[in-house]
């Protein structure tokens, strides 16, 4: 199941509840909307990639050494940067077991509590990402294989993924607050 309300509760995805964000929701939502065309552009990269590596083995024998890589970085970034699109939605899964037995206060609660907790991890998450990123850059690390793209590459893509969903998260857990404040 889905980790989002319970019946009775208010949608997170309605269009009276994504106003609360204000400029800073507007705008995640519109990195998010460009976000999404680019990570489907990188899927269909990544399909080209590895079906060209398919055939040039097969038909004409041929090592490609650099297909393996090049379809996982993009893998990695529509991965990584599509997490703040998913968590906007309340798609990311979620244990459900308790949620219909419970009153929609108290669902409130759980949800802010996860929230807070989901934002704990993920910002611990980012800040370690960003300072693996920093080390590959600095250090000029790169992959074991012959092509050797740099790794601060992925590294990047998944802090920028991250800190995406770290303000997505901050932004939902602002929204609740807001909410319980007018009530």
């Amino acid at each position: 199941m889905m980790h989002g309300p319970a019946a009775g509760q208010a949608d997170p995805t309605s269009a009276a509840h994504r106003e609360t964000g204000g400029v800073l929701g507007h705008a995640l939502a519109w990195v998010n909307r460009a976000i999404l065309l680019a990570a489907a552009l990188a899927l269909i990269a990544a399909c080209g990639i590895l079906s060209y590596s398919v055939v040039v083995r097969s038909l004409f024998h041929s090592a490609t050494y650099w297909q393996d890589e090049a379809a996982v970085f993009l893998l990695v970034g529509a991965t990584f940067l599509t997490a703040a699109f998913v968590q906007s939605q309340r798609g990311h899964i979620g244990i459900e077991a308790f949620t219909g037995l419970l009153s929609p206060l108290v669902n409130r609660i759980r949800l802010l509590l996860v929230d807070i907790a989901s934002l704990a991890f993920c910002a611990f998450f980012a800040w370690k990402s960003w300072t693996l990123t920093h080390e590959a850059y600095v250090d000029g690390q790169v992959s074991n294989s012959i092509w050797s793209p740099p790794l601060a590459i992925p590294y990047g893509l998944m802090a920028a993924g991250m800190t995406l969903l770290c303000v997505q998260i901050a932004l939902q857990i602002a929204q609740a607050l807001k909410h319980w404040i007018r009530s």
